[in-house]
């Protein structure tokens, strides 16, 4: 890939460049703040239920934290790529490299989540499994793409259209980013018929076919490696790298802190693997070990292990991409940066090794994965069925269903693919607590006025 080429600044809608004092890259991570897709993160689980005595994270403040890091590590590798390329990079490669590659990867990082629905990777489950379950019943309504997009239903894929489509009645190119911001959130940039395992970029899928054109425009001003066209398959952008490296590190080591909080890890088990692997990526153990034994408050104590961990893992995965850059840009690298990282050092496997057993396997969190599987389940039962029916053939109940669809994802005009995905967009768009308030009142189990 050359290096000039794989960004721009141009936008989902078409809409023309305006002069502004910040650069069109700020301005994506600006506009990100200020959806309302952005904004219902802050209600929707990351991976414990949303506690009112205990703060843990949520999708928003997950999504923050994973943007630090991005930012830092755009802007390492952005004075790397200056450096080292530039004897061959324009002068607005350059410029871009050295001032706004880490705005992009902000930005990128901030949004990846906005597709996933409420309660976790089990609203996601939830919603494919519905397809399946009714397999019978809906297959023949739609063409083998379309059910391939509906029965692997993807937050990844989902994020996409979020970010990008038109809804009914609302402007052109959703909230219109730049398609360099865009491309750096396409982990598997395939149609859903090509995902495959075994393979890192076709491991999900990376679009809707409704919105298929929209990121086959992507992958031609971003200059995505084209790997087949039938179906689609493109390799991963090489600011996807940097952005999956920001939320592996989060999620990774966040979700521990969570858990030390909670009291579902002991304060020994959390400092002995934090501390593990600060001791194997530094030779400042000493002050360390002295400046954690001078904190005695032990969730401080985590905190500033925490701190050191990421750190490390920030440092590591500046060093594998560095060390992976021409596999990179040739669309030939099959692991992930930590990935490559766990070859070498186990201890992070240690960490995700005990997360799977100690945290997500918890009652608490099955507990929500399960309510949550149930609640997606049933809102997708209560709208779908209705949505397909043709307007002659609606019965009363089906008109009372829809009427609490809200107009904006009321396809009428569309075909029976689009109607679905508009039910998809209001129920996977939903927080936790409204989904969950909105399953209690149809199923009866809350019944009164309510605002």
């Amino acid at each position: 890939m050359n290096l000039n080429q794989i960004f721009t600044n141009q936008r989902t809608g078409n809409n023309p460049n305006t002069k502004a004092s910040r650069t069109d890259f700020q301005r994506d991570f600006d506009r990100i703040i200020f959806s309302s897709a952005f904004r219902r993160l802050q209600n929707k689980t990351q991976v414990f239920p949303l506690p009112g005595s205990v703060f843990v994270h949520n999708r928003l403040t997950h999504s923050l934290e994973v943007s630090s890091v991005g930012r830092s590590l755009g802007s390492v590798m952005g004075e790397f790529i200056h450096d080292q390329y530039k004897n061959d990079l324009t002068e607005d490669a350059k410029s871009f490299y050295l001032h706004n590659l880490g705005n992009v990867i902000a930005a990128a990082c901030l949004c990846h989540d906005v597709g996933n629905p409420a309660f976790g990777h089990s609203g996601e489950d939830a919603i494919a499994s519905y397809f399946e379950r009714n397999e019978s019943d809906l297959k023949p309504k739609f063409n083998e793409k379309e059910w391939a997009d509906l029965m692997n239903f993807e937050g990844n894929a989902n994020a996409i259209r979020v970010l990008a489509q038109q809804q009914q009645g609302k402007d052109a190119g959703g909230i219109q980013l730049t398609f360099s911001t865009l491309a750096s959130i396409a982990k598997y940039p395939c149609e859903a018929i090509a995902k495959k395992k075994g393979f890192i970029h076709r491991k999900k899928f990376g679009f809707f076919q409704n919105e298929k054109d929209i990121f086959l425009e992507i992958a031609k001003e971003t200059n995505l490696i084209s790997e087949s066209e039938d179906p689609h398959i493109f390799k991963r952008h090489p600011f996807v790298w940097l952005v999956e490296a920001a939320d592996d590190i989060c999620y990774n080591i966040i979700d521990m802190e969570d858990a030390h909080r909670l009291g579902i890890v002991s304060t020994a088990d959390c400092k002995n693997l934090f501390f593990e692997l600060v001791k194997s990526e530094t030779d400042d153990v000493q002050r360390i070990e002295t400046k954690l034994n001078s904190i005695s408050n032990e969730n401080e104590q985590i905190s500033y292990l925490r701190a050191k961990v990421i750190n490390a893992l920030i440092n590591k995965s500046l060093e594998m991409y560095k060390q992976n850059f021409d596999k990179i840009l040739e669309g030939n690298l099959d692991k992930a940066l930590l990935d490559l990282y766990k070859t070498e050092n186990t201890t992070l496997q240690d960490i995700e090794s005990f997360s799977i057993e100690k945290i997500y396997n918890h009652k608490a969190v099955v507990e929500i994965e399960n309510a949550g599987y149930n609640v997606m389940y049933e809102l997708l039962d209560h709208f779908i069925p209705s949505i397909l029916k043709h307007e002659n053939e609606r019965k009363s109940y089906d008109k009372k269903a829809l009427k609490l669809l809200p107009q904006q994802f009321e396809y009428k005009d569309g075909t029976d693919y689009q109607k679905v995905l508009g039910v998809i967009d209001f129920v996977s768009g939903m927080t936790d607590n409204y989904a969950t308030d909105l399953y209690r009142k149809i199923k009866g189990i809350d019944i009164g006025m309510t605002m």
